[in-house]
């Protein structure tokens, strides 16, 4: 990295740039409740805090949380996703429309209920997490219609990169994996992917993959103790094997690893003052997408990404990045001159 460098006017423009691009999100939408109090006590029937609810909030979630990202980064996000006749599917599109989030690749199905994550926040640390979810695949009807609305939205958009965001509750599935990344090739739009262990090893062909270590040694079977340039090889016979062209791997408070066919390099974290590190992963493809799209130079995709993902843990739960921060960051990176 010490060979690279860019100047502050060109990150600049990548800022500016953002606000042209559209890109497409498939992914597992969802709705994040809050419950935040006050903990002062132990319940007197269980080892347990007892939280005086002071407020309760609902945001959106899973992939829809990149989008908001995107939004946040002044992207024009669409969301293809599938959520429940209920009310909590109502409320979700309730939640879009305050946004100004487009619903047009929102499909509505009898058969499924759409997710919630409520987690209960006092002194303001996560206490616990409630999941209401349905995990299995969805079927090969809706699989179909979805497939629908993702074509007709990349014949009529235009569309600048498509993100799979794998939350592992039931939408992607490899033949929608094979035939949204064979559409979008024929569009010539980047895919750029952070999945999840179910169908790690199906997205062959993809212009950017972002697991993170734990997802990595999964997906690739590693065991023990790996360093740098352990890791660097294992990614390098993966990347090639599946024919990505590049593969970004996150390492939490160890910052972020890149690797393509030219470019192999670990990037530190900054020091933060972490409160919760719920969605960081969300920001990170956002930002990561959002460079790809503009054909940013991989170390410019993985210290913007790395930089971002740190900003969004100094706050508890999950919120989008700060645009106007992760520049003010970015013109300090060692190389930017």
């Amino acid at each position: 990295m010490k060979k690279f460098s860019i100047k502050k006017e060109q990150i600049r423009e990548i800022f500016r740039s953002f606000n042209h691009l559209n890109i497409l999100v498939v992914g597992d939408v969802m709705v994040d409740s809050y419950v935040w109090g006050k903990v002062n006590r132990l319940s007197p029937e269980a080892p347990v805090p007892v939280v005086s609810v002071e407020k309760k909030e609902r945001r959106l979630g899973g992939a829809a949380n990149v989008a908001l990202n995107l939004q946040a980064l002044g992207v024009h996000p669409i969301l293809c996703s599938v959520i429940g006749v209920d009310f909590e599917g109502q409320h979700f599109l309730e939640l879009l429309r305050n946004q100004k989030l487009s619903q047009k690749g929102i499909l509505k199905s009898r058969d499924r209920i759409t997710t919630v994550k409520t987690r209960v926040i006092g002194n303001q640390h996560q206490l616990i997490r409630v999941d209401e979810e349905m995990e299995q695949d969805i079927n090969s009807s809706e699989t179909a219609q979805l497939l629908t609305i993702i074509q007709y939205i990349l014949k009529h958009e235009k569309i600048h990169a498509v993100i799979f965001e794998d939350y592992n509750k039931g939408l992607i599935t490899p033949r929608l994996i094979q035939r949204v990344v064979e559409l979008s090739k024929s569009y010539g739009i980047p895919v750029c992917v952070d999945p999840k262990k179910k169908n790690f090893n199906a997205y062959k062909g993809v212009q950017l993959f972002k697991p993170n270590l734990k997802e990595l040694r999964d997906g690739l079977k590693l065991d023990g103790e790996y360093s740098i340039k352990e890791l660097q090889k294992a990614i390098s016979s993966y990347r090639v094997r599946q024919k990505m062209e590049c593969v970004m791997v996150t390492l939490a408070e160890k910052g972020i690893l890149v690797n393509s066919r030219s470019v192999k390099e670990h990037i530190p974290a900054h020091v933060r003052n972490i409160a919760d590190v719920s969605g960081a992963g969300d920001t990170v493809i956002s930002v990561a997408a959002a460079c790809r799209a503009l054909e940013c130079h991989e170390i410019v995709i993985a210290a913007l990404s790395n930089l971002a993902g740190g900003l969004v843990c100094e706050q508890v739960g999950v919120v989008p990045v700060d645009k106007d921060r992760l520049m003010k960051e970015a013109l300090d990176l060692d190389f930017v001159r």
